[in-house]
């Protein structure tokens, strides 16, 4: 059998995946599928909404003119809510999205632990009580949505030493929760500054799992270096890191909607082609598919221009020869470097 690995120890270049026979780039949306709740707030089991699941019938049906099979990675309360179940079941099964799972540790059970900002980070907890509360979501999805999950994000990215293993004995085959480029040890969170932006395959004793990081590039005048300089600058404060940005020097850029406007993506999404990314993976929060629930969508102009975010974004990927791919595709694309 494979020795257990981590999502924390990265690959060598020449053991990542790199773009398929057909020398065509990928781009696969991923969607936090969550509940509602104040961002500000300290961290509860419960006084969360659900008020924004009726508007995943909206943004799937965008997805599907646009021809995207995106993947949502459902949590917990989501996962209890019969209007997510009627909405995302259906297309699931006619293989018009996925469904995968997202851990948000303070609302999964067992509830065993003392909810803090440490313990929001499912890595944090005991090896045997964050396998319980993986099963519990694993269990709920299959009963709920019809099959078992193959996808597997952590919550706040919270990876811990043992994911790796814990997934693959629990059936899962992908994670997408290493997030380059970010640094989440200030709240007790994983570091993941040194991570690569291609896929890689993460050996266990019950198989490998195949890590597909969330894209993040730095652009500016200094292009990719600027990472190094960026760090040390960020840790003196939040907005110390738009200074460089302002400056041109450098910019962190993450293939998202939200808070990223539309000239940046593109010029992101071309840094991470000129860089050989094999895998762009974009995301975002489903509580931005209804107004007031996050910072970056707050009224039905800013859910409007998100959508319009998305026409510009899906027209300049396509005029990169960038093509949409799911689950199954990003399996097959990285068949070839999996260990036996």
């Amino acid at each position: 059998m494979q020795p257990a690995g981590s999502f924390q120890t990265y690959p060598e270049t020449a053991e990542q995946i790199g773009l398929g026979h057909d020398g065509r780039p990928r781009f696969w949306v991923t969607i936090d599928t969550e509940e509602d709740f104040d961002w500000s707030a300290p961290f509860a089991r419960s006084g969360y909404r659900l008020d924004s699941v009726p508007s995943l019938a909206e943004c799937q049906g965008y997805f599907e003119r646009s021809a995207v099979v995106p993947i949502y990675l459902v949590d917990w309360p989501v996962v209890q809510d019969d209007r997510a179940v009627e909405i995302l079941a259906p297309a699931r099964a006619a293989g018009r999205c996925d469904v995968g799972a997202q851990l948000h540790p303070w609302v999964t059970p067992p509830h065993e632990e003392e909810v803090s900002e440490r313990n929001s980070y499912t890595g944090n907890l005991p090896p045997s009580l964050q396998r319980a509360k993986m099963a519990a979501l694993r269990d709920a999805i299959r009963t709920r949505f019809g099959a078992a999950p193959q996808v597997y994000r952590a919550g706040r990215y919270g990876l811990g030493r043992d994911t790796a293993e814990m997934l693959a004995e629990l059936g899962f085959v992908c994670d997408t929760s290493v997030r380059p480029g970010f640094d989440y040890r200030k709240g007790h969170g994983p570091d993941y500054r040194g991570a690569p932006l291609r896929p890689w395959w993460v050996a266990t004793r019950h198989g490998p799992v195949l890590e597909v990081p969330v894209t993040t590039v730095f652009g500016g005048l200094m292009g990719p270096k600027g990472e190094g300089l960026y760090h040390p600058i960020a840790r003196n404060g939040r907005y110390a890191g738009s200074v460089l940005a302002r400056l041109g020097l450098v910019e962190r850029i993450a293939l998202t909607p939200e808070g990223i406007p539309v000239d940046r993506a593109c010029r992101a999404v071309d840094i991470a082609l000129d860089q050989g990314v094999p895998v762009l993976n974009f995301s975002f929060h489903s509580p931005s598919l209804r107004p007031g629930n996050t910072p970056y969508v707050r009224t039905a102009a800013d859910l409007d221009r998100f959508y319009r975010w998305w026409d510009a974004v899906l027209d300049h990927l396509a005029r990169r020869g960038v093509v949409p791919t799911d689950t199954a595709g990003l399996l097959m694309l990285a068949t070839a470097k999996r260990p036996a």
